[in-house]
């Protein structure tokens, strides 16, 4: 049995559908097809049936993505031991990480590790943290960052390793005319009856925003709802109210925003994770190594 449509096949049962499938291993649904096709030719029993608008896998066809499933996770074993014989740092890894993640590490770590490693090819994107940690257990990505807080730690997911890369502190961004603009440190307890600008409902960071509010008696008032830190901070800029700042990945700012440190620190955790059964290759250490570095301050 081809090993490619064994992958397709294994890609199908984690996603659910033969979309998701084409989306992870970044394929068209075409393609996805064809391999699935090929693959019931090769073995001679149908693999996928009609489901409503969508498929299922038949009975052959779970049976058969179990075995593949095992089958990768021993052809991943098997590629991490040979590299780890070799000490190399080649091949590809796929990587991923939040937007203020991406933006203040990638660029200096990809650029170290293209000038050390010039056989070793590094493919990028974008995502928060959850899904990032769940495209590192479907195997669509090697290495994802993620985070937590200080005062609200993420569980580490069974199958998974990571390791700590740097702490970033996090400011109060006011507006620059905001009464309390000019304080060397405030407290949370300070912006009670301020309209709060925070992350997405449902999103780690928007969750653990109210925990730390409702934790000091705030019961916040959310006014403005954006992703991106750099949306908030021009929400802020406008007049329309104060947001939790992390310093990593930020970029100038006009002196419209006023950034205050909290005299009771708040902080992420950054960390790279992978999978465990990938732990042994160099190129996954080499990618550590050079985020670490990409995340420490310059000394003189």
């Amino acid at each position: 049995m081809n090993l490619e449509r064994l992958r397709t096949l294994d890609a199908v049962a984690r996603h659910g559908s033969v979309s998701g499938a084409a989306d992870g291993l970044h394929v068209t649904t075409s393609a996805v097809s064809q391999q699935l096709a090929k693959l019931e030719r090769e073995i001679g029993q149908q693999l996928l049936a009609k489901n409503g608008r969508g498929v299922r896998l038949t009975d052959a066809g779970l049976l058969l993505a179990e075995h593949a499933s095992r089958i990768l996770s021993q052809v991943e074993l098997a590629q991490a031991d040979i590299e780890a014989q070799r000490g190399q740092v080649v091949g590809e890894v796929r990587i991923a990480a939040f937007p203020t993640a991406m933006r203040g590490l990638f660029p200096s770590a990809i650029r170290a590790l293209r000038a050390a490693h010039p056989d070793l090819r590094v493919h990028t994107t974008e995502l928060e943290p959850e899904p990032g940690i769940r495209e590192v257990l479907r195997g669509d990505c090697d290495l994802s960052v993620v985070l937590d807080w200080n005062n609200k730690r993420a569980p580490v997911p069974a199958g998974l390793e990571r390791a700590h890369l740097l702490d970033d502190a996090a400011d109060l961004a006011l507006p620059a005319d905001h009464p309390l603009a000019g304080r060397e440190v405030v407290d949370l307890e300070d912006f009670a009856e301020d309209e709060w600008v925070s992350w997405p409902r449902g999103e780690f960071c928007h969750e653990w925003l109210m925990f730390t509010l409702r934790a000091k008696g705030i019961e916040p008032r959310i006014a403005h709802v954006a992703a991106d830190h750099h949306t908030q901070l021009a929400l802020v800029a406008a007049g329309l109210g104060v947001c939790v700042a992390p310093r990593l990945g930020r970029l100038p700012m006009d002196d419209d925003v006023a950034f205050v440190p909290v005299r009771q620190p708040v902080s992420r955790h950054i960390y790279a994770t992978w999978r465990t059964d990938a732990g042994r290759r160099p190129s996954i250490r080499a990618v550590v190594d050079a985020l670490r570095a990409a995340g420490t301050p310059p000394t003189d």
